[in-house]
């Protein structure tokens, strides 16, 4: 039983990192039943703990709905997500492997070509480039805790940072601040990776206004 949850539970959170998935969309039981062949029990168990990591909220005898922020509740989750971002380049910059630099400057590398080859095109792709980016950083800070931690916060604020990518000139300064980024982490730089990681996923309360707005 156990595994027929993880298996639905996996499969949400997959629709949620790939964009299948967006705040205020509706998950019902029935369907997911006949999507992976189990009993409405395993469903349930799936909802129990995404509404315990905060991305869904259970409606009564409806399924569920994913989470869909307030103002306040995007700017109060950024505020912790940007903090747990900057930690993990901070610790990346101790801590990196040579495995670990390698896999971050691959996941750099490619946010360029895609800038090189594309400009501001594909946003779409950008952003599972960028996705990469941000998991080669959290998996050099070296505490699985953390990663989990920024992985959770992500999922709330994933459908937005998105959507951000389809704004003029969003990917060319992403992919250079990620450059910055990356070159402060090789060089164990540690404060001012931190610094600059946090500056990175931070928005302004205007830009949350637009996100909000877009998604409706």
């Amino acid at each position: 039983m156990a595994g027929q949850a993880e298996q639905v539970l996996n499969a949400v959170l997959r629709d949620i990192d790939g964009g299948a998935l967006n705040p205020g969309d509706v998950l019902e039981e029935t369907p997911l039943m006949a999507q992976h062949g189990v009993s409405r029990t395993p469903v349930r168990e799936a909802f129990i703990q995404l509404e315990t990591a905060g991305l869904i909220r259970r409606l009564p005898r409806k399924g569920a709905v994913l989470f869909k922020p307030t103002l306040e509740e995007f700017l109060a989750i950024l505020e912790v997500h940007a903090k747990l971002e900057g930690q993990a380049a901070g610790l990346a910059a101790r801590r990196l492997s040579p495995d670990g630099a390698a896999a971050l400057e691959t996941a750099t590398a490619a946010c360029e070509s895609h800038l090189a080859e594309k400009g501001e095109d594909d946003p779409a792709g950008y952003y599972q480039l960028n996705l990469r980016f941000h998991e080669a950083v959290a998996l050099g800070a070296g505490n699985p805790f953390l990663l989990e931690m920024i992985k959770m916060n992500a999922r709330k604020l994933m459908a937005y940072y998105r959507a951000r990518y389809r704004y003029p000139g969003a990917i060319t300064t992403s992919a250079r601040e990620h450059r910055q980024i990356a070159t402060l982490i090789l060089a164990h730089r540690g404060e001012e990776a931190e610094a600059a990681m946090t500056a990175h996923v931070q928005f302004d309360q205007v830009t949350v206004m637009d996100l909000l707005a877009a998604l409706g």
